[in-house]
């Protein structure tokens, strides 16, 4: 994981320290910190302008491509219009032109009213607000002072925001769970507002002041929840609930929707109306003074706030957790819950969370649910990104939108248009194993076993389908199978992948899979090594891992390295999760072997840390540095294969078929692993590009000059160069004046001046090539734009004379080498 601090992308910025409710369940007046007394009531002018001027410089320091910041309190809506107006103004001037700006207001709601909306409809703020339910419930913690009901004033602020004129600047309801409040009642009354999101969160406590749990049951807070879980599941999940998608996110590999769960590190920061810096204002809850960190925003930069101890705990993300999380079944969703939720006087936050028992019930019922085959609709509402509606799926020539299509052509390719490519990669596969399952022979028992399986989860959970289909490796075999250079392949092809999905729908159903040379291939999960010579094993799913029969022996497996940590037979992928994105470590697969270099064979432990290192320097060097490639990468790259380096250069490739997945030898510095990365995703972007548009004829046989290589190129081969020089070009770009030394920026200036003019090369090579289609006219037509827009900024001359002579010095080459003969 990563060890360096992250760069801060979320700042809570306290408007006003008092509240005109006395909620007795408020984190900031009710429990173990006091510092609210001592604050001045609204923030100043001064604090906001150096608040806004930190910021700014945080975001240009590390490019962060947005930057999310909450207006809060106390009550934000005591401040007023003017200093809140004051306030986005600020902030929007000091971040124009170097990071969108995610504006949002939380508020009790009491003061809300059409003034407000107004003003935050013009600077583009969006409001959530606290409510805990109905009248009942809302009223036995959200009271004034003096006990009145403050139920009748929230609910008319909602029905404001629900107007048509500023339904889109509400984000949402947040409700504090309590235990006496009936769970259906709360979650009716809430859904009843059609609000766009509902987040749950659990009472704040600690080790120290534990959480009531009246009653018999261990864990009632889970209990809850479930009943909430069931009432919104069967009515169709109406409206999103952060908390439940979390939990689904996670459990399928992906990053939580709140700091509450999951694995990520913390990127949150608060700064206090005294213009002092703090933690996460959940820490008030542990003891007095555990959220300070004795800075403020006259003295101090968010990187400063970075350094101190209680955020670099926060960083290590599974390291930092105590013995009991890191050997539990569902870590990887639960993360340790909330970081303040695990304190204890005398042991710190080296606890598990004080509600770990419900954190762990909730996980398994909500993934016993997303597979329950009564309710398919329950688990095909879960597939990853939850849409409002179901889509229709479009088929590959419709999948890309025109301003996709552009974004891609000009060397990008945002989250939105990577997502809709990996959807219509999706598409195919699904094609494809429709072919390979007509290609099975109805009298092979096990072919025809697995066939009918993977129809009854299509139905029943088509996400496990899908995300099992969706693994790289699945299209290189399929395609195998159907050209006929996977003899006999089919059939144990069908039962590894309906034993796959159906591990991911958690199904109890027994699949029978034939064994490739004593190794159960499960793809995209992991392998187990059987002993004994068995020739196939039975695989049946378990709520904390699986069971598998084979030779004579019964051998029980968990998601992790082993249900007790020591299991010697299970090989699971490993996955590294950082800062939004989340990649496979693929070194199990044997179907994982299609690159020019050797894969390697299953890394040691030591190995894979040196992995993880690896990919944070580089993940956090893309978002930093090339942060318009990084919403990209991390909505499509999904697995990387180690392979075995080559002497004299860095390995790296990727497969055709394998969309999704690069393969790579782990370089030297992470600078160049985020090199590697972005080079070769452009190759994955644009082979889903030609799956979806014919960009020039495919009958063409002429051959062409690449700046870049020895050999004449085919047309299709040069488009693939230079659009991955692109990203090359764009690297050493940058890297000239981020690069840490002289040294290093002196050689990306020259790199940067000779990509540049071998990329522009080949660009108008293909432009003038003659066999183009329209579609294909317009994307290298999107390439030469970029590349043109390079060449408009200013290299040194050295670099420049540089380029120009390993240029002419190349082509006098090639042209030796390739003249003709006799």
């Amino acid at each position: 994981m990563d060890r360096s601090p992250p760069a801060v992308s979320q700042v809570v910025l306290k408007m006003h320290s008092r509240c005109d409710l006395a909620c007795d369940h408020c984190y900031v007046y009710e429990h173990a910190d006091t510092s609210w007394r001592g604050r001045p009531r609204a923030v100043s002018h001064e604090i906001l302008a150096a608040t806004a001027a930190g910021i700014a410089a945080h975001a240009r320091t590390h490019r962060l491509p947005a930057v999310h910041v909450v207006l809060h309190g106390g009550e934000p809506l005591l401040a007023g219009p003017a200093l809140l107006r004051r306030a986005a103004e600020e902030l929007h001037r000091a971040l124009r032109g170097i990071s969108a700006l995610d504006l949002r207001i939380h508020t009790n709601g009491v003061l809300l009213d059409e003034e407000f909306c107004e003003l935050f409809r013009e600077l583009g703020v969006r409001v959530g607000v606290s409510l805990d339910g109905d009248r009942a419930a809302n009223d036995r913690h959200r009271r004034y002072a003096d006990g009145r009901s403050s139920h009748a004033r929230v609910v008319d602020a909602v029905s404001l925001l629900r107007r048509p004129r500023y339904r889109d600047i509400f984000a949402g309801l947040l409700c504090t769970i309590d235990l006496e409040n009936d769970p259906v009642a709360v979650y009716d009354a809430l859904a009843a507002l059609r609000p766009p999101r509902v987040d749950f969160l659990l009472p704040h406590a600690t080790w120290d002041h534990p959480p009531p749990r009246p009653g018999n049951s261990p864990t009632p807070y889970a209990d809850w929840l479930d009943v909430v879980y069931r009432r919104w599941a069967g009515q169709g999940r109406p409206v999103p609930v952060r908390l439940f998608e979390s939990v689904q996110r996670t459990l399928r590999g992906g990053s939580s929707l709140t700091e509450s769960l999951g694995l990520a590190p913390a990127d949150l920061v608060v700064v206090e109306t005294d213009g002092t810096f703090e933690q996460a204002d959940s820490l008030k809850t542990s003891y007095d003074g555990a959220p300070a960190t004795g800075m403020n925003v006259f003295e101090h930069s968010l990187d400063d706030v970075l350094t101190h101890p209680g955020m670099l705990a926060r960083q290590k993300g599974i390291e930092a957790l105590c013995a009991q999380c890191t050997s539990c079944p569902v870590v990887a969703s639960c993360g340790g819950g909330l970081y303040a939720h695990r304190y204890r006087t005398g042991t710190g936050f080296d606890n598990p969370s004080v509600f770990c028992p419900d954190l762990m019930a909730l996980i398994m019922n909500i993934r016993t649910h997303e597979s329950l085959p009564e309710h398919p609709e329950h688990a095909r509402a879960s597939a990853e990104p939850a849409p409002a509606a179901a889509p229709v799926r479009p088929d590959a020539e419709q999948a890309l939108e025109p301003a996709d299509f552009e974004e891609l052509a000009a060397g990008l390719g945002g989250a939105d248009a990577v997502a809709r490519l990996a959807l219509a990669q999706l598409d195919l596969n699904r094609g494809l194993l429709a072919a390979v399952g007509g290609r099975a022979d109805p009298k092979d028992r096990r072919a025809g076993a697995a066939w009918e399986l993977l129809l009854d989860l299509d139905a029943a959970a088509p996400h496990a389908l899908e995300a099992a289909l969706a693994h790289p490796y699945f299209r290189p075999w399929a395609l195998g199978v159907l050209g006929g250079r996977e003899p006999g392949a089919l059939a144990g092809g069908l039962a590894e992948l309906a034993a796959s999905a159906a591990l991911r729908a958690r199904r109890a159903d027994t699949v029978v899979v034939p064994l490739r040379e004593g190794t159960l291939r499960l793809p995209g999960i992991g392998r187990a090594l059987l002993p004994g010579g068995a020739e196939e094993a039975e695989l049946t799913a378990q709520d904390y891992g699986f069971t598998v029969r084979a030779g004579g022996r019964r051998i029980q497996m968990g998601w992790g390295e082993g249900l007790d940590g020591r299991t010697p037979h299970w090989q699971p992928v490993r996955l590294f999760e950082a800062g939004g994105w989340t990649v496979a470590l693929e070194d199990t697969d044997p179907l994982r072997d299609r690159y020019p270099w050797p894969a390697e064979e299953r890394l040691p432990a030591s190995g894979a840390r040196a992995w993880a290192d690896a990919l944070a320097g580089a993940w956090s060097l893309i978002q930093r540095r090339l942060p318009a490639y990084a919403p990209g990468i991390a909505a499509g790259l999904r697995s990387i294969t180690p392979l075995s380096p080559r002497a004299g250069g860095d390995t790296s490739a990727t497969c055709r078929d394998a969309f999704g997945a690069v393969g790579a030898a782990r370089p030297a510095a992470p600078a160049l692993l985020a090199l590697l990365i972005v080079h070769e995703f452009q190759h994955v972007k644009l082979g889903a590009v030609l799956d979806s548009r014919d960009l020039y004829d495919p009958q063409d046989t002429g051959r062409y000059y690449a700046p870049w290589r020895d050999d004449p190129r085919p047309l299709g081969a040069l488009l693939q160069g230079a659009y991955a020089h692109l990203a090359v070009t764009d690297f050493w770009r940058v890297r000239r004046t981020t690069a840490e030394t002289p040294a290093a920026r002196g050689r990306a200036e020259t790199e940067f001046a000779r990509w540049r003019r071998q990329t522009s090369e080949a660009i108008d090579t293909l432009a003038r090539c003659g066999a183009l289609t329209g579609p294909g006219k317009r994307f290298v037509a999107g390439m030469g734009e970029t590349a043109a827009a390079w060449r408009e900024e200013r290299v040194a001359p050295e670099a420049l004379a540089a380029a120009g002579d390993s240029a002419r010095r190349h082509r006098d080459a090639w042209r030796a080498r390739n003249a003709p003969r006799g």
